[in-house]
Formats: C-alpha cells, sequence, structure tokens
C-alpha cells in the first residue's frame, strides 16, 4: 500500500534536495507534482485541493524560502500536514470504566473483514488482560458464524451464536451471557451488505439501540478507494460510528481512501491490519504512518514490536552476546524474532527507504530464505552451532547435504554469521570503553528516520557541513 504514492513524493522531494534555494515557482510546480500524485493515488478530489492550498501556503513563508535547508523545511511541512489529515493524534478506545461488560459493536460492507477484524480486535484485547466475547450477529451470509467459531478457536476466545436468526436477540444474549461468564468485553459482528440498503441500516441501528455499545467502529477495506468516501459518509450518517479499523493496509492497492477517511467524515481511524495473523492489528498511528508514506521508516514501531515481544529470556541472551559473542543457536532465535515481527517485508517496510527499496527488487522479498537458513542451522551439531569458526569443508558439504541446500549457500550463512559476530564484537568495545551512549543512539535513530543527517558525526564532517552553509 501507498508504494506508488510514495514513489512519487521521493521524487518530488529528491528535485527539491538539489537546489541550494527555493522560488516560489519551484513550490508551485513542486505542489502540482504532489497534486497529481494524491489525486493518482486515488484520493478524494476535495480532499486533495484543501491539503495542496495548505502546504502551499504554509511552503510560501519566509522561513522556509530563506531557511539553508529549504527542502527540508518543505517535508516538514508536507509530513505535519499529511499527519494532521490523518488525524494527527492516536485516537484508542474509549470504554466505560465502570460497565461490565462493556459493548464493541463492528458494521460495515460484506467484504471489509469484519469478521476477522472481530477476532482480532478480540486477540488484541485479550493480550491486555481483558476477558472478550465475540457475538455472531451475521445469520444471512452462509457459514459466518462458523467462521467466526473457528476464529475465536485459534485466538482462543469464545463465541456466542444464539438461536442464530435474530441479530437484535443474539446481541442481547452475547450481553447477558457475558455478565454470567465473567467476559468484560463483548464483540458485536454484525451482518454486511455487497452494497448500502435501508435494510441493512436498520438492523445496525436496531442492534445499536438494543445493547448501547460503548464503541461503533466501522470496518473499511483499504483496497476500495475513492468510493470509500461515500460508503463511511452514509454509514456515519446513519449509525454515527466512533471510528475506523482499516482492513487489508497490506495489499497493493494506491491507497487513496485511507487517507480521505478523517477528512471527510472526521472520524478517526483506530485500527489497522497489516496481514491475515491474529496479531496483525495494530494501533493507529497517524504520524508514524505519515513518515512511512514519505518514505521516512516506522524505527519507533519496530522497537515497540520487539519490546512486546522480549521476555527475560531474551534480554539475558543480548547480555551473553554482548560479553561472549554471537553463536549459531543466537542466530536461530533471531530467525524466530523476525517472524514474530511479521517477516523480513514487515521490517523492511518499517524501515526509512524500505519500501521504495523492496519496490526496486525484481522478484520482491523472499520471505523463503529464513526458513532455507534454519534449516542449514539445524543441520549443524551441537558444537558447530556454539563454534562456527571450526566448520571446514566437510563439515559444510555435510550441513549443506542434510539440509538440502548447496555448499555455496552454507558458505554464505556461516558469512552472515561472520558479519554479525563483528559487529557485536564492536558493540562490545564500545560498551566496554563507556561509548555506547543509550541517548545518543536514540538521537542518531530519529535523525535517520526525519532524513536528516546524525547530530553527532565526525569533525571534518560537521565543519563541512558549517562551510556549506557560509557559502551560501
Amino acid at each position: 500500500m501507498f508504494n506508488s504514492l510514495q514513489d512519487r513524493l521521493q521524487d518530488t522531494f529528491d528535485k527539491l534536495r538539489g537546489k541550494g534555494r527555493l522560488t516560489e515557482d519551484d513550490i508551485t510546480v513542486a505542489m502540482r507534482e504532489i497534486r497529481l500524485a494524491l489525486l493518482e493515488a486515488d484520493v478524494n478530489f476535495r480532499v486533495v485541493k484543501k491539503f495542496v492550498a495548505d502546504c502551499k501556503e504554509q511552503c510560501l513563508a519566509t522561513d522556509v524560502l530563506d531557511s539553508l535547508t529549504p527542502a527540508q523545511n518543505v517535508i516538514r511541512v508536507v509530513l505535519d500536514e499529511l499527519t494532521g489529515l490523518l488525524g494527527s493524534t492516536e485516537s484508542s478506545l474509549a470504554l466505560a470504566p465502570n460497565r461490565k461488560p462493556n459493548v464493541i459493536m463492528l458494521v460495515g460492507l460484506q467484504g471489509s473483514g469484519k469478521t476477522t477484524a472481530a477476532a482480532k480486535l478480540a486477540y488484541l484485547l485479550k493480550g491486555q488482560g481483558r476477558h472478550p466475547l465475540l457475538a455472531a450477529c451475521d445469520v444471512y451470509r452462509p457459514a459466518a458464524a462458523d467462521q467466526l467459531e473457528t476464529l475465536g478457536r485459534e485466538v482462543g476466545v469464545p463465541v456466542f451464536r444464539g438461536d442464530g436468526k435474530d441479530p437484535v436477540a443474539i446481541a442481547q444474549g452475547a450481553v447477558a451471557r457475558a455478565g454470567e461468564e465473567g467476559a468484560d468485553v463483548v464483540i458485536v459482528d454484525t451482518a454486511g451488505r455487497l452494497q448500502i440498503d435501508e435494510a441493512m441500516m436498520a438492523e445496525a441501528v436496531a442492534i445499536k439501540r438494543a445493547v448501547r455499545p460503548d464503541q461503533v467502529l466501522m470496518v473499511v477495506d483499504a483496497m476500495t478507494g475513492q468510493d470509500l468516501v461515500n460508503v463511511v459518509t452514509e454509514f456515519s450518517e446513519k449509525t454515527d460510528f466512533d471510528g475506523v479499523i482499516m482492513s487489508k493496509l497490506d495489499g497493493d492497492a494506491r491507497g487513496g481512501g485511507a487517507l480521505s477517511v478523517r477528512a471527510v467524515t472526521g472520524k478517526p481511524i483506530k485500527f489497522v491490519s497489516m496481514g491475515e495473523r491474529p496479531d496483525s492489528l495494530e494501533v493507529f498511528h497517524p504520524d508514524r504512518m505519515a513518515k512511512r508514506i514519505l518514505g521516512m521508516g516506522d524505527v519507533v514501531g519496530i522497537i515497540e514490536q520487539a519490546e512486546a515481544l522480549a521476555d527475560e529470556e531474551q534480554m539475558r541472551d543480548a547480555e551473553r552476546m554482548l560479553n561472549e559473542g554471537f553463536t549459531m543457536d543466537d542466530m536461530l532465535k533471531q530467525m524466530a524474532s523476525i517472524r514474530k515481527l511479521g517477516g523480513v517485508g514487515k521490517i523492511l517496510s518499517m524501515l526509512p527507504g524500505g519500501e521504495r527499496m523492496m519496490g526496486q527488487l525484481p522478484q520482491g522479498i523472499d520471505e523463503g530464505v529464513v526458513t532455507r537458513m534454519e534449516a542449514m542451522i539445524r543441520s549443524m551439531t551441537p558444537e558447530e552451532r556454539n563454534r562456527p569458526k571450526i566448520i571446514n569443508g566437510m563439515r559444510r558439504a555435510r550441513i549443506a547435504k542434510g539440509s538440502g541446500r548447496s555448499v555455496q549457500e552454507v558458505n554464505q550463512l556461516i558469512r552472515q554469521w561472520d558479519e554479525m559476530n563483528r559487529m557485536m564484537g564492536k558493540l562490545r568495545s564500545l560498551q566496554n570503553s563507556g561509548k555506547l551512549n543509550p541517548r545518543a543512539m536514540k538521537s542518531m535513530m530519529q535523525s535517520m528516520q526525519e532524513g536528516r543527517p546524525p547530530q553527532g558525526g565526525n569533525r571534518a564532517q560537521r565543519r563541512m557541513q558549517a562551510r556549506k552553509g557560509k557559502r551560501r
């Protein structure tokens, strides 16, 4: 998602970076290219018109045009406006603390991913220490309740089906059952239609009146495009939903609908679904999404996901690696962590410039490389995993045969291990010398994410930057 838009915006910014000073004509040309990029991404034309006008007004301000880094200031303006377009701040679920159970109702068109989103939301809330119950209120789509029950078993959440005939009665029965079983959140999965119709809207309104949900969330398909605006506008008028769950954001559509929802309805995007796995539902952060669209990545997101998966054993492993060195078993654990984080492609897409780099690869990201590396490591003896330097030619041939890979692939794996071991040695040296400053590391990563050179660097680089500023 957003790959084409990201490429167009990056090209526009690259042209600006090549200029020492910016004129009004430069800004006008850049805004024209941004407008075309957004329209091609299927963003609502009214949204595009206002967005470009606001950006241009701020970019023509004196402090931008007369600054030493006008291109960076233009990027900052576009980033701020894009963040505002997406919602400025994170919008969390608003659940009544004194009500048991809380009720969350999902609405949307058929095929938007409501049932899957219900199970993912239940999994997310369960991870936060809550006890959710799913209510199967879609009595029209064949096997809809069976699908929800299957997903419920997968995430370990009970499903209430009731009589399977009356959606309003099922929703009310689920709330009553939650009180009996100690569930503190009921997630109501309602029926959808291929198109908006009065019967569907009337049923959604009836369920809402019957169970008085704390939150009504609309599930929308990010691949719908500009038609999404009409859908969410209609639902907003009839059901007055509180926020949006954006599904299929990992798809390859242009993504214009996702950029239009907040501006058109005023309703915040609360969650986004980035895959098929139960843990792929994420809290939506407008500022991070804006940075990803502009090619700045989401380094903070990677760190937060890694911290959420980290346990005491992993922390001890990290300390041991710094003190004793990096083994093949450590490499195997890193492979498992990559899988938990969503795979190589997801991690790379969250790094600055990562999505653009993936788009330039002729065959895309090969996720099977992790599986092949695991097979080779598991074909090693415990001694070889602990001391990879003892792996000679005969051992490499045996490992290749045992894993079904070639000797060349085994050689490449050992080279990768050697590079990681050397990097760990450098970190160990920095730690022993007291130069591994966490504050400096954080500053450097923020600079990289925002597209700025690190504030540190050697003295020669800083003197060179100062001279360039004086000449300008």
